[in-house]
């Protein structure tokens, strides 16, 4: 009997209709299921990507943890990195100290947040490293006065390595800023690095011993910064470690800083399952008015199917198979071609913007400058499993519809 409805269900397929319309309905139902899981195939992967580069570009130099002295420095960094990094989620820890100021050359002057950072402990705990040349990171190393501007910055100020410039940073006493003239720092440009996004134009670093003397600390840096083994554990390790210190600190991590890039994306993916249920849904409904209308075409042989000793379980399982077969097909061309698109689409982004001129992603105003996408095997098999169940689901009423038809009344012809 189930050979008998694969046979009946391919038969019944590939028939020509003689309604025009019900063969149109037909193709738009395997076409609107293949679309819609083409679409929704790159549009997760699109969402993985973003997620991914949050993780592994922009987490990079943002801290995942990071502790701040109340007032002027730290008295011993070095008791808090030996406290941090006896925390299993812990890899590594080193100070910083953070020098909020403006950045001016000759009379062009740019708001920037430089890093005094500790050249050999820094490339523990953040990537700098990967985004700068290795020519650059050893000038920087070698020159105390030097400073590694984000590529989008130097550019902004038309500056070139070895040129001069002057950091302003504002005086601080008793935790009030003063209205006295703010402090000069004059460096020297040794390099820069390139995220490929927003921090290009807004970040810098220096040496520790310069961010204490811009700053006019008492001790050697202001803060501590904490690499984690998983970033999303970032609020629990904070609040643990904070909790063993032993000096006044504000404790800060990424969640409260960049975490509104992440609840973004997981609400975009979250809007995108729900996108996904009800495409798929649409696109099945033309399954059920194909099959409705190939039952009523059908109806005599229908009849003359039961009369020669067909049970209804035979002409309710071809017309489900029937159905699903549309939708199998559109599922295949859909996976398929999603994946192929997804694959290929941050090139076919780079191409279209280099082709016509512009900037999907603006560097200065987005965390990433380029369309990122990663395909999981788990969401291109959630997609194509949600587009099987909905055909399969779509053929049922039809296909009940099919198997209730009276022989002695559809030859009759009533």
């Amino acid at each position: 009997m189930s050979s008998l409805a694969w046979t009946l269900a391919r038969r019944f397929r590939r028939s020509k209709h003689k309604n025009r319309f019900v063969n149109f309905i037909s193709a738009s139902s395997t076409t609107g299921i293949a679309l819609g899981c083409a679409a929704l195939i790159v549009l997760l992967s699109v969402m993985n990507g973003f997620q991914k580069a949050l993780e592994e570009q922009l987490l990079s130099l943002v801290p995942h943890v990071e502790f701040q002295a109340v007032r002027d420095g730290l008295r011993d960094w070095r008791a808090i990195v030996e406290t941090a990094e006896s925390h299993p989620q812990v890899i590594a820890a080193a100070p910083v100290t953070i020098v909020n100021s403006m950045l001016q050359q000759g009379r062009t002057f740019k708001g920037v947040s430089a890093r005094a950072i500790d050249t050999e402990l820094e490339p523990k705990v953040s990537g700098l490293t990967q985004y700068t040349s290795k020519s650059d990171w050893a000038r920087f190393e070698a020159n105390p006065d030097g400073i590694l501007l984000g590529y989008g910055l130097a550019a902004d100020l038309g500056l070139h390595v070895g040129d001069r410039v002057t950091l302003l940073v504002p005086r601080v006493e008793s935790g009030r800023q003063s209205l006295q003239a703010p402090r000069r720092v004059h460096l020297e440009l040794v390099g820069t690095f390139r995220l490929g996004g927003e921090l290009d134009y807004q970040q810098a670093y220096i040496h520790l011993e310069r961010g204490q003397q811009a700053m006019g600390l008492s001790s050697e840096a202001n803060g501590v910064r904490l690499l984690l083994r998983d970033v999303y554990q970032a609020p629990i390790v904070a609040s643990q470690v904070a909790s063993e210190l032993r000096e006044f600190a504000y404790v800060s991590d990424w969640t409260r800083t960049e975490g509104h890039l992440y609840r973004d994306i997981q609400l975009v993916r979250s809007v995108m399952y729900l996108v996904l249920v009800l495409v798929l849904a649409v696109a099945s409904f033309n399954i059920v008015s194909t099959l409705v209308m190939v039952v009523q075409e059908k109806r005599s042989a229908i009849a003359i199917l039961k009369t020669m000793g067909a049970d209804d379980s035979v002409i309710l399982r071809s017309f489900v198979l029937q159905g699903t077969m549309n939708g199998v097909l559109g599922i295949v061309i859909g996976g398929v071609s999603g994946v192929l698109l997804a694959w290929q689409l941050p090139t076919i982004f780079v191409w279209l913007e280099a082709t016509f001129g512009f900037s999907l992603l603006p560097a200065d105003i987005y965390f990433v400058s380029a369309i990122p996408t990663q395909i999981q095997l788990i969401d291109v098999v959630l997609v194509l499993s949600v587009a099987l169940l909905t055909s399969v689901l779509a053929t049922l009423y039809p296909a009940w519809k099919a198997a209730r038809i009276n022989p002695a009344r559809a030859l009759s012809g009533e």
